[in-house]
């Protein structure tokens, strides 16, 4: 147990100590006059009563005055949360209307709403290269403006996806070798990243890029937009044929230990945010307890004020 004001707590001992002292030497005063009266003295402990849980009333009211808590174990999410979004000209296909990346923007919009204020939010946007477009924070708004900027443009790279975002949560340049081979990034296990994706990926270092996030603890889920039928979308003048790619999400998400979510459509998008479960945290937290003892104390005064007064017809 903690207290905000210990001082009062102190203050409420001397209070409560000099009240027994007056109550005693009172009591003493009483029956020794009584005794020279030749006054019978009767009731023993049931005459101090009133008194008795008076003073008790007091005492319990200077420990609500010192502003106890106790410590409770609360599990709450928390951490940090990466949006990747998949920028790549793919995204311009509308198998999932009206396009796939206006389907990710209004699907990571809801998302981003739908978490408390406890995560901070960070949005990387990605095609070949990636950039982190709003870093991790907890005001929700920058993440929502960020998602708000996104225009399609180049290929597709999954594995600067994950590197990125994983760059955004450590704070430091996450760059992967030539062979593979990466920098320990230490142990995130309160970081998520959500990839928002047709999964058309060209670039090489997927795999290590998983492998990487798995070491460091990162979950990785992966959100599919579009279908696997797929829809033309023309690039430079060019029409390409372009579909959803579950295999190589569902291999990041295994990879890592997130999941990966099929969102064939507008209405599966805008409910990804209740299937995506966020690691929970135990932390503890003060719970206060001055209300209890405050009703505890009225009503030990209570009763003393009416014993007294049953007893001698006065309240004093």
């Amino acid at each position: 147990m903690t207290l905000s004001a210990p001082l009062l707590l102190a203050v409420g001992v001397l209070v409560t100590a000099a009240l027994t002292w007056a109550a005693v030497v009172s009591a003493r005063r009483r029956s020794a006059a009584l005794a020279a009266a030749g006054v019978a003295v009767r009731g023993g402990g049931r005459a101090h009563l009133g008194a008795g849980l008076t003073i008790a009333g007091v005492a319990v009211l200077a420990i609500a005055a010192a502003g106890p808590a106790a410590m409770v174990p609360v599990p709450r999410a928390e951490g940090t949360v990466i949006l990747a979004m998949d920028v790549s000209n793919s995204m311009n296909a509308d198998d999932v209307a009206p396009t796939r990346l206006a389907a990710a923007q209004r699907a990571a919009r809801a998302f981003v709403r739908a978490q408390p204020a406890s995560i901070d939010i960070g949005v990387v946007a990605f095609e070949q290269g990636a950039l982190t477009t709003a870093r991790p924070d907890a005001d929700h708004a920058v993440a929502l403006k960020a998602i708000d900027r996104l225009r399609t443009t180049g290929g597709t790279s999954l594995g600067t996806a994950i590197t990125a975002s994983l760059s955004a949560i450590t704070g430091k340049q996450v760059a992967l070798g030539r062979d593979g081979t990466a920098p320990d990034l230490g142990y995130w296990p309160s970081a998520t990243i959500v990839i928002f994706s047709d999964g058309q990926n060209r670039g090489a270092d997927l795999e290590p890029a998983a492998a990487l996030a798995q070491r460091a603890g990162v979950h990785v889920h992966t959100v599919g937009v579009g279908t696997t039928a797929g829809a033309t979308v023309q690039v430079d003048g060019y029409h390409l044929r372009t579909a959803l790619e579950e295999e190589t999400l569902t291999l990041i998400a295994q990879t890592t230990g997130g999941g990966y979510h099929p969102a064939s459509d507008a209405a599966r998008l805008d409910g990804i945010a209740d299937t995506i479960d966020l690691r929970l945290t135990v932390s503890d937290e003060p719970l206060p307890l001055a209300g209890g003892l405050i009703w505890l104390a009225l009503a030990l005064l209570t009763g003393g004020a009416a014993v007294t007064v049953l007893r001698s017809g006065r309240v004093i």
